[in-house]
């Protein structure tokens, strides 16, 4: 079986669940200013490293966080299990730099755990780079934050000895957490990408252990860039999908013969990954429900982010903004878990998702007088119901249509040549029963 089919059968689950939360915490947490701090501030270890000894998030809940992920109609949650500051949530045999030394406790086993009791799939983030380890880039790197420093212009590294610290970190989470759904990595970038990382031993002895975890495309690339996924000839590490980063892409994504690949949008809720207490940016629960249905109608997921504080809390708004997807979701979620891209081009009210002979028009727009189904042959219409109820949606073809015989209309109201308001203003869901 070739790369691409191997995908195919490896990505199935993935392109029928569509939404799961991202989760970025880390030692970051306790400064709340993001989890690039370090290297934005350009703090020395020496500064840095004491955090560690603060790190005791003593309201760390991770069944709390899988329930509300569970409830917002998320099907996988994605933990960083280190970031690029090189803290490790997870217990290390290769450093002392990791939760077990600062509070004793494996953080990332009692993660996997609690999403596992909830039915969800796991998913563990992963850095490729590592601003603690003595043999990592420093004053040339882009992102370091010693870059520049004098003091380490004619420091010599061996960055042979940091990949293997890093094989070595990632065969620790491949073998001693159990099955694995997706392993994240984070991320390729000028001269460090592909096989500057080892990226093919990398992958082979991930799939020696997870033959069916999903990984993505950054041992090639960023958020910025798809890699060779999308080429006539992927690379082995290419990954399983493609992982556009605040951005969702105007026409989904394709390789160069127009099949589509698969993909993830993953976003913030607010502007900010980890933990920012003065980041009042929030995101409202009806966009990113809009989204989320853009995401699938270009045959897409989105990966949603959270960023808990230094105690393992989750801020109030980000929990309301989560009530507020899981009231629309305990709902509507038919028209999301299992859908893809229609094969019918967007209409002006909103968007199509497609599951089997089901087509869900997502009316995010109030029609004046009756809606029209465009990209729709009327004749092959056998019900349109109110996803929400279940409640009959009327044809809504009258006098006021006579001249658009071709194009199906409903009524989203009594009389069809009347307007109504969205039962739903944010996305009023039908869903339309076609003839197989």
């Amino acid at each position: 079986m070739d790369i691409i089919n191997e995908r195919k059968e490896r990505v199935k689950w993935f392109r029928n669940d569509r939404f799961g939360m991202f989760v970025h915490w880390g030692l970051y947490s306790i400064i709340g200013r993001g989890e690039w701090v370090m290297s934005t501030e350009r703090i020395p270890l020496e500064k840095y490293v004491p955090y560690a000894k603060e790190f005791n998030p003593v309201n760390y809940d991770p069944s709390y966080w899988a329930k509300m992920a569970k409830k917002a109609g998320m099907k996988y949650v994605i933990l960083t299990a280190k970031h690029h500051d090189g803290y490790c949530l997870f217990d290390s045999k290769l450093t002392d730099y990791t939760s077990m030394t600062s509070c004793d406790r494996d953080l990332v086993r009692e993660f996997v755990e609690a999403v596992r009791t909830e039915g969800l799939k796991v998913g563990l983030y992963y850095s490729l780079i590592d601003w603690h380890h003595p043999d990592y880039p420093k004053y040339n790197d882009i992102n370091h934050p010693m870059r520049g420093n004098e003091a380490f212009k004619d420091e010599v590294i061996d960055f042979n000895n940091y990949l293997r610290y890093m094989h070595g970190q990632v065969k620790e989470l491949v073998t001693n957490y159990g099955k694995l759904d997706i392993l994240w990595f984070d991320y390729a970038y000028e001269n460090l990408r592909g096989e500057a990382w080892k990226a093919t031993e990398l992958v082979q002895m991930v799939r020696k252990h997870q033959p069916h975890v999903l990984i993505d495309n950054r041992l090639e690339t960023s958020g910025e860039g798809f890699g060779s996924i999308v080429t006539a000839e992927p690379a082995y590490f290419c990954g399983d999908f493609a992982s556009p980063e605040q951005i969702i892409p105007p026409e989904g994504i394709r390789n160069v013969f127009g099949d589509p690949v698969p993909w993830e949008l993953c976003t913030t809720i607010n502007n900010n990954w980890g933990y920012n207490p003065t980041d009042p940016h929030y995101k409202s629960a009806s966009l990113l429900i809009r989204k989320l249905v853009e995401c699938v109608s270009k045959g897409g997921n989105m990966l949603l982010n959270i960023g808990p504080d230094g105690n393992g809390r989750v801020d109030a708004k980000s929990i309301q903004v989560l009530k507020e997807i899981a009231v629309w979701m305990e709902r509507n979620s038919a028209s999301i878990h299992g859908c893809d891209n229609a094969g019918i081009s967007k209409p002006e009210w909103g968007r199509y998702t497609k599951k089997g002979n089901k087509l869900y028009a997502h009316v995010f727009e109030a029609p004046i007088g009756p809606l029209a189904l465009t990209g729709i042959n009327k004749d092959s219409i056998l019900s349109v119901r109110r996803l929400a109820d279940g409640s009959e949606i009327k044809r809504g073809e009258s006098w006021v249509t006579n001249e658009y015989k071709d194009i199906p209309f409903v009524c989203l109201g009594e009389l069809p040549h009347f307007s109504y308001p969205l039962p739903d203003d944010t996305d009023t869901v039908l869903e339309i029963t076609l003839k197989e």
